[in-house]
């Protein structure tokens, strides 16, 4: 789990590594607090190659509204630097672990 705050870094962790999931939230949003936990173990459980990056929509305004995200939780997952799947608000952590396996058995 990484915490970036420039869109530089993300964009050279999205171009360099062959899976990587953005994780938007805000403090302020209860569906982010509750979500965030249950993503991470997802990760790190079934998908440990991945790169997990945290961004705070809140303090980093500019990331958000770069990769066209208006509402917390969002999650993009990227493979091999482009944007495979998108969830917002509310988010299925089954459907997301779904979604990622496929991909993710084929990248790995």
């Amino acid at each position: 789990m990484v915490t970036i705050n420039e869109q530089d870094q993300v964009l050279k962790l999205i171009k360099d590594e062959m899976g990587v999931l953005l994780y938007f939230f805000n403090d302020d949003c209860p569906p982010c607090i509750s979500l965030r936990p249950k993503v991470e173990t997802l990760v790190s459980e079934h998908f440990p190659k991945m790169k997990m990056v945290w961004v705070n929509s809140k303090t980093n305004p500019l990331l958000p509204a770069f990769y066209g995200v208006f509402a917390n939780p969002t999650i993009l997952v990227f493979f091999e630097g482009k944007e495979f799947k998108r969830f917002s608000k509310y988010v299925s952590v089954d459907e997301l672990g779904n979604a990622i396996e496929r991909y993710y058995s084929l990248a790995f």
